[in-house]
């Protein structure tokens, strides 16, 4: 194989391959649908002129027919009239316009079937194009369909589904966190005021109670009649007994 066959084979391999993938098929199909529309217009143009023409022909063969009618109906009147010579002059036109209706006759019945030959054709190609035209709007809505569905192939093909759920596995482990860490201060803050008033009401309950304990230890070490007596003066141990319960008070003011 040569330089130039190898060449122009390239050239044409190249060639074939940009107009296949230029090729739309709804496009291609709206096209053929129109060429064929006007094959048939073309067509309808040829069998209206075939039958105008078979129009034509039908009545130039009926005028011939009526002069063969005519020269046979002279020459019939110049024989009942004795005169031969105009007879025979009559039947010679006559024979003249016979042959042209028999030549009529026959271009007649050709064109007649000629116009039967265009006229199914036509009816054929009808057909087609309501067969194709059918087919045209089942195959677009075919492709259209495809063409939808590479789309959102391409779409899905571009997406990393792994990168996306793992992007998503760690928004949540973070959202996660972010409830855990907002919980524990919640709750932390709930447990310091608890334990602050649980401090105040141990710390008051517990001075209380000693103050009773230590209430009650110095009323019993009084003898019962004096513990009992509160109209008489305060002897030397009862205010020694004031005087450190008023400083033991001072004391836990100062707490």
């Amino acid at each position: 194989m040569g330089l130039f066959d190898r060449v122009s084979r390239i050239i044409r391999s190249n060639i074939n391959a940009l107009v296949s993938s230029a090729e739309d098929p709804e496009k291609i199909l709206n096209q053929t649908i129109q060429d064929m529309s006007e094959d048939h217009y073309q067509m309808r143009q040829a069998v209206a002129q075939a039958i105008a023409a078979q129009k034509r022909i039908e009545r130039q063969y009926e005028q011939a027919q009526q002069s063969v009618d005519e020269w046979q109906r002279r020459a019939e009147l110049a024989l009942r009239n004795n005169n031969e010579a105009l007879a025979r002059e009559a039947l010679v036109r006559k024979k003249t316009f016979a042959e042209t209706a028999q030549s009529l006759k026959r271009q007649l019945d050709e064109q007649t079937k000629q116009v039967e030959v265009l006229k199914a054709n036509m009816t054929k190609l009808e057909s087609k194009i309501a067969e194709a035209k059918t087919k045209k709007d089942m195959l677009i809505a075919r492709a259209r369909a495809a063409k939808a569905s590479q789309q959102i192939n391409q779409v899905i093909g571009r997406v990393d589904a792994a990168s996306a759920f793992a992007a998503f596995e760690r928004m949540e482990e973070k959202v996660n966190s972010l409830e855990a860490q907002s919980a524990a201060v919640a709750e932390l803050a709930v447990d310091n005021l608890e334990n602050q008033f649980a401090a105040l009401e141990a710390g008051g309950s517990d001075v209380d109670h000693e103050l009773q304990i230590l209430k009650a230890s110095i009323q019993g070490q009084l003898p019962s009649g004096e513990a009992k007596s509160s109209g008489r003066p305060s002897t030397a141990s009862e205010s020694e007994v004031d005087l450190e319960l008023e400083n033991l008070r001072k004391e836990i003011d100062q707490l």
